[in-house]
Protein backbone atom coordinates (compact mmCIF):
# COMPACT_ATOMS: atom_id res chain seq x y z
CA UNK A 1 0.00 0.00 0.00
CA UNK A 2 1.34 3.38 -0.95
CA UNK A 3 1.33 6.24 1.58
CA UNK A 4 1.42 9.69 0.06
CA UNK A 5 2.99 12.78 1.53
CA UNK A 6 -0.39 14.17 2.60
CA UNK A 7 -1.05 11.24 4.91
CA UNK A 8 2.41 11.51 6.42
CA UNK A 9 1.83 15.19 7.06
CA UNK A 10 -1.47 14.44 8.82
CA UNK A 11 0.20 11.84 11.03
CA UNK A 12 2.96 14.29 11.95
CA UNK A 13 0.44 16.99 12.75
CA UNK A 14 -1.49 14.55 14.99
CA UNK A 15 1.69 13.59 16.83
CA UNK A 16 2.61 17.23 17.40
CA UNK A 17 -0.91 18.07 18.61
CA UNK A 18 -0.88 15.10 20.95
CA UNK A 19 2.47 16.20 22.34
CA UNK A 20 1.20 19.77 22.86
CA UNK A 21 -1.97 18.53 24.59
CA UNK A 22 0.13 16.39 26.93
CA UNK A 23 2.28 19.40 27.85
CA UNK A 24 -0.81 21.55 28.40
CA UNK A 25 -2.36 18.87 30.63
CA UNK A 26 0.85 18.62 32.66
CA UNK A 27 0.97 22.42 33.02
CA UNK A 28 -2.62 22.41 34.25
CA UNK A 29 -1.76 19.77 36.84
CA UNK A 30 1.24 21.82 37.99
CA UNK A 31 -1.00 24.87 38.31
CA UNK A 32 -3.43 22.93 40.46
CA UNK A 33 -0.52 22.08 42.77
CA UNK A 34 0.38 25.77 43.16
CA UNK A 35 -0.20 27.96 46.23
CA UNK A 36 -3.98 28.63 45.82
CA UNK A 37 -4.72 24.91 45.69
CA UNK A 38 -2.36 24.15 48.57
CA UNK A 39 -4.43 26.46 50.74
CA UNK A 40 -7.39 24.11 50.29
CA UNK A 41 -5.66 21.60 52.54
CA UNK A 42 -5.00 24.31 55.12
CA UNK A 43 -8.61 25.52 55.02
CA UNK A 44 -9.82 21.95 55.33
CA UNK A 45 -7.69 21.51 58.48
CA UNK A 46 -9.12 24.70 59.95
CA UNK A 47 -12.66 23.59 59.15
CA UNK A 48 -11.97 20.35 60.99
CA UNK A 49 -10.66 22.38 63.92
CA UNK A 50 -13.80 24.56 64.02
CA UNK A 51 -16.02 21.49 63.91
CA UNK A 52 -14.05 20.01 66.80
CA UNK A 53 -14.40 23.24 68.81
CA UNK A 54 -18.14 23.27 68.10
CA UNK A 55 -18.43 19.74 69.45
CA UNK A 56 -16.51 20.76 72.58
CA UNK A 57 -18.93 23.66 73.13
CA UNK A 58 -21.91 21.34 72.81
CA UNK A 59 -20.32 18.97 75.35
CA UNK A 60 -19.73 21.91 77.70
CA UNK A 61 -23.39 22.98 77.42
CA UNK A 62 -24.52 19.47 78.32
CA UNK A 63 -22.09 19.50 81.26
CA UNK A 64 -23.44 22.82 82.54
CA UNK A 65 -27.01 21.57 82.38
CA UNK A 66 -26.06 18.72 84.73
CA UNK A 67 -24.49 20.96 87.39
CA UNK A 68 -26.11 22.49 90.43
CA UNK A 69 -26.55 26.29 90.59
CA UNK A 70 -23.48 26.83 92.80
CA UNK A 71 -21.29 24.51 90.70
CA UNK A 72 -22.49 26.22 87.55
CA UNK A 73 -21.66 29.67 88.95
CA UNK A 74 -18.17 28.52 89.99
CA UNK A 75 -17.46 27.13 86.54
CA UNK A 76 -18.77 30.24 84.79
CA UNK A 77 -16.63 32.46 87.05
CA UNK A 78 -13.55 30.36 86.27
CA UNK A 79 -14.29 30.58 82.53
CA UNK A 80 -14.72 34.35 82.76
CA UNK A 81 -11.34 34.72 84.48
CA UNK A 82 -9.67 32.58 81.83
CA UNK A 83 -11.27 34.36 78.87
CA UNK A 84 -10.66 37.84 80.29
CA UNK A 85 -7.01 37.01 80.93
CA UNK A 86 -7.26 37.62 84.68
CA UNK A 87 -5.78 34.24 85.58
CA UNK A 88 -2.46 32.68 84.59
CA UNK A 89 -2.76 29.69 82.27
CA UNK A 90 -0.63 26.77 81.21
CA UNK A 91 -0.96 24.11 78.55
CA UNK A 92 0.57 22.78 75.32
CA UNK A 93 1.60 25.32 72.72
CA UNK A 94 4.58 27.10 71.21
CA UNK A 95 7.21 29.66 72.14
CA UNK A 96 8.13 31.90 69.21
CA UNK A 97 11.10 34.26 69.23
CA UNK A 98 11.39 37.06 66.69
CA UNK A 99 14.41 39.37 66.38
CA UNK A 100 15.86 42.02 64.09
CA UNK A 101 17.75 40.92 60.99
CA UNK A 102 21.48 40.34 61.13
CA UNK A 103 21.87 41.28 57.46
CA UNK A 104 23.53 44.47 56.35
CA UNK A 105 20.92 46.67 54.65
CA UNK A 106 21.52 47.24 50.97
CA UNK A 107 21.89 50.84 49.83
CA UNK A 108 18.77 50.67 47.68
CA UNK A 109 16.61 49.28 50.54
CA UNK A 110 15.04 51.01 53.52
CA UNK A 111 16.99 49.88 56.64
CA UNK A 112 13.70 49.75 58.57
CA UNK A 113 12.77 46.68 56.53
CA UNK A 114 15.39 44.74 58.48
CA UNK A 115 13.83 45.57 61.86
CA UNK A 116 10.87 44.03 63.69
CA UNK A 117 7.85 46.37 63.72
CA UNK A 118 4.50 46.35 65.48
CA UNK A 119 2.76 45.26 62.27
CA UNK A 120 5.02 42.19 62.13
CA UNK A 121 4.01 41.22 65.66
CA UNK A 122 0.35 41.81 64.77
CA UNK A 123 0.60 39.49 61.77
CA UNK A 124 2.05 36.73 63.94
CA UNK A 125 -0.63 37.23 66.62
CA UNK A 126 -3.44 37.22 64.04
CA UNK A 127 -2.19 33.96 62.53
CA UNK A 128 -1.97 32.35 65.98
CA UNK A 129 -5.50 33.46 66.86
CA UNK A 130 -6.83 32.19 63.55
CA UNK A 131 -5.15 28.85 64.28
CA UNK A 132 -7.03 28.55 67.59
CA UNK A 133 -4.60 29.97 70.16
CA UNK A 134 -6.41 30.10 73.52
CA UNK A 135 -3.97 32.49 75.22
CA UNK A 136 -1.07 34.64 73.98
CA UNK A 137 1.60 36.74 75.67
CA UNK A 138 4.35 38.99 74.31
CA UNK A 139 7.45 39.48 76.46
CA UNK A 140 5.44 38.59 79.56
CA UNK A 141 2.44 40.76 78.67
CA UNK A 142 -0.84 38.84 78.37
CA UNK A 143 -2.97 39.80 75.37
CA UNK A 144 -6.64 40.56 76.03
CA UNK A 145 -9.40 42.45 74.25
CA UNK A 146 -7.99 45.66 75.80
CA UNK A 147 -4.39 45.07 74.73
CA UNK A 148 -2.63 47.28 72.21
CA UNK A 149 0.40 46.49 70.08
CA UNK A 150 1.95 49.66 68.72
CA UNK A 151 5.24 51.23 67.78
CA UNK A 152 6.80 53.41 70.48
CA UNK A 153 9.98 54.86 69.04
CA UNK A 154 12.64 52.12 68.81
CA UNK A 155 10.48 49.85 70.98
CA UNK A 156 7.08 48.16 70.78
CA UNK A 157 4.40 48.85 73.40
CA UNK A 158 2.12 46.06 74.64
CA UNK A 159 -0.35 46.92 77.41
CA UNK A 160 1.49 50.27 77.63
CA UNK A 161 4.69 48.43 78.57
CA UNK A 162 7.59 49.04 76.20
CA UNK A 163 10.05 46.34 75.22
CA UNK A 164 12.76 45.90 72.61
CA UNK A 165 13.67 42.89 70.49
CA UNK A 166 14.01 40.01 70.76
CA UNK A 167 10.28 39.43 71.30
CA UNK A 168 9.13 36.20 72.90
CA UNK A 169 5.58 35.27 71.91
CA UNK A 170 3.96 32.46 73.87
CA UNK A 171 0.75 30.78 72.73
CA UNK A 172 -1.34 27.94 74.15
CA UNK A 173 -3.13 25.75 71.64
CA UNK A 174 -2.69 22.78 69.32
CA UNK A 175 1.06 22.82 68.70
CA UNK A 176 0.91 21.52 65.14
CA UNK A 177 -1.84 23.95 64.11
CA UNK A 178 0.03 26.94 65.57
CA UNK A 179 3.30 26.00 63.89
CA UNK A 180 1.63 25.35 60.53
CA UNK A 181 -0.12 28.74 60.70
CA UNK A 182 3.20 30.57 61.04
CA UNK A 183 5.18 28.38 58.64
CA UNK A 184 2.62 28.02 55.83
CA UNK A 185 4.00 28.75 52.38
CA UNK A 186 3.75 32.43 51.52
CA UNK A 187 2.79 33.23 55.13
CA UNK A 188 4.20 35.52 57.78
CA UNK A 189 7.44 33.56 58.31
CA UNK A 190 8.31 33.63 54.61
CA UNK A 191 7.62 37.37 54.35
CA UNK A 192 9.87 38.14 57.32
CA UNK A 193 12.72 35.89 56.23
CA UNK A 194 13.05 37.85 52.99
CA UNK A 195 14.67 40.60 55.06
CA UNK A 196 16.56 38.25 57.32
CA UNK A 197 14.25 38.75 60.32
CA UNK A 198 15.11 35.97 62.76
CA UNK A 199 12.15 33.78 63.67
CA UNK A 200 12.37 30.62 65.74
CA UNK A 201 9.46 28.41 66.83
CA UNK A 202 9.63 25.72 69.49
CA UNK A 203 6.74 23.37 70.33
CA UNK A 204 6.38 23.02 74.09
CA UNK A 205 4.32 20.51 76.06
CA UNK A 206 3.56 22.99 78.84
CA UNK A 207 3.63 26.73 78.12
CA UNK A 208 3.03 29.10 81.05
CA UNK A 209 1.32 32.42 80.28
CA UNK A 210 0.88 35.12 82.97
CA UNK A 211 -2.34 36.87 83.91
CA UNK A 212 -3.22 40.34 82.59
CA UNK A 213 -1.55 42.83 84.93
CA UNK A 214 -3.00 46.17 83.85
CA UNK A 215 -6.20 47.76 85.15
CA UNK A 216 -9.36 46.90 83.22
CA UNK A 217 -11.90 49.19 84.88
CA UNK A 218 -14.55 50.80 82.71
CA UNK A 219 -15.24 54.47 83.47
CA UNK A 220 -17.95 55.26 80.92
CA UNK A 221 -19.38 51.94 79.70
CA UNK A 222 -22.10 50.24 81.78
CA UNK A 223 -23.95 46.96 81.33
CA UNK A 224 -27.21 47.15 79.43
CA UNK A 225 -30.27 44.90 79.32
CA UNK A 226 -31.62 46.54 76.17
CA UNK A 227 -31.72 44.55 72.98
CA UNK A 228 -30.01 45.84 69.86
CA UNK A 229 -31.52 49.11 68.72
CA UNK A 230 -33.36 49.03 65.42
CA UNK A 231 -31.62 50.87 62.62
Amino acid sequence: MRIDKGQISIVCVCIVLGFMLAIQFRSTQDTRASLPFQRVEELSARLHQVESENQELEDEIRELKGLSSSEKNDKINDDILMISGMSALEGPGIILTIDDSGKIAKKENDPNLYLVHDEDILKVVNELRAAGAEAISINGQRLTANSEIRCAGPTISVNNVRSAPPFEIRAIGEKENLMNAINMRGGVADSLKVWGIKLNIQPVDNVWIPAYKASSKYKLAVTSNREEESK
